[in-house]
């Protein structure tokens, strides 16, 4: 039976494997899910991917089940809490924007009836299918991950650079950035 072909930088085990398998460029609409992966991605910020993802379950229990109202609501005792727990990133920098982001990300539920619906209009709610052979081709930025971070940053949202919101948009679905021999590419797989 042949083995699968896959975007390189996920053999690296199968956690890696199942996330670029079944998560990693799948369109996500579900405002509670993109919630999740802004705050993942917040924390990734000068990381490597691995080891949020390796963290993502003990993310998922610090922060009420990525419950956006909650973290909205967190308050300075909870920040301390986060601070003293080893099983997430602890920097206390990320943390309080991750309820910063939580307070504007409601913000924009309200303005928009959604968080989807702002951030899937800047792609008019269709995803971006690149043409990439290798992973050396895939960019960090596009103009577009500039112009996504610059609206998030006016809207008073932290740790949103063009670089994290790119990754946030590879990661859900905005774009696929899966190379063109992978088995995931085609978006009717």
């Amino acid at each position: 039976m042949k083995s699968k072909i896959r975007c390189a930088w996920c053999e690296k085990d199968d956690l890696y494997r199942n996330y670029h398998d079944n998560e990693w460029g799948t369109p996500i609409f579900d405002d509670k899910k993109l919630f999740e992966f802004l705050i993942l991605e917040t924390f990734q910020a000068g990381l490597s991917w691995y080891t949020v993802l390796a963290k993502r379950e003990n993310f998922r229990k610090a922060f009420d089940g990525f419950d956006v109202k909650k973290v909205a609501n967190f308050d300075e005792v909870k920040v301390q809490i986060l601070m003293n727990n080893a099983g997430i990133i602890r920097n206390q920098l990320k943390i309080r924007a991750t309820i910063t982001n939580a307070i504007h990300f409601i913000e924009i539920q309200k303005e928009f009836g959604s968080f989807s619906t702002y951030i899937w209009n800047f792609v008019d709610g269709t995803p971006i299918i690149n043409n990439f052979k290798s992973l050396s081709e895939i960019p960090a930025t596009t103009k577009l991950s500039d112009e996504i971070s610059k609206d998030l940053k006016k809207r008073g949202f932290k740790f949103v650079g063009s670089t994290v919101v790119y990754a946030h948009m590879q990661a859900t679905g905005m774009v696929n950035d899966h190379l063109v021999d992978c088995w995931r590419r085609n978006p009717n797989y």
